[in-house]
């Protein structure tokens, strides 16, 4: 008499994920080895005293919350009169109020201003 062959279970495939896992992580370990380092003797470019200059087209808003533009005392409304289409550029001071920030930029956005960008300082410190 012939027995019925007795039903195996299913082989977890766990083991195999860990293994490929695995395998791409030694993969990319040793692909981003292969980029040479910077020369040691590579002095970089060190901007820290450059004097800052804001764009020719933006609003500067100073310290002490007064507009000016291209060097011209300025308020939202005559810079809106003159400058009706696309978006205006504002370079702050660093010590300016924020609320005095919130103000200028809700009264650009209220004149008609399509959007307001603030122009900032990128550091790579």
């Amino acid at each position: 008499m012939i027995r019925p062959a007795t039903p195996r279970k299913p082989r977890d495939a766990t083991i195999a994920m860990i293994n490929v896992i695995f395998l791409m992580l030694i993969f990319f370990l040793i692909a981003g080895t292969v980029a040479s380092p910077l020369d040691p003797d590579l002095k970089l470019v060190d901007t820290a005293g450059l004097e800052g200059r804001e764009p020719p087209n933006a609003l500067v808003l100073h310290a002490d919350g007064a507009l000016s533009f291209r060097g011209n005392s300025t308020d939202p409304t005559t810079y809106m009169a003159g400058h009706p289409e696309g978006p205006v550029r504002i370079v702050p001071d660093r010590d300016v109020s924020g609320p005095r920030l919130i103000e200028v930029t809700g009264s650009l956005r209220r004149l008609g201003a399509p959007s307001v960008i603030l122009v900032t300082e990128r550091s790579l410190e």
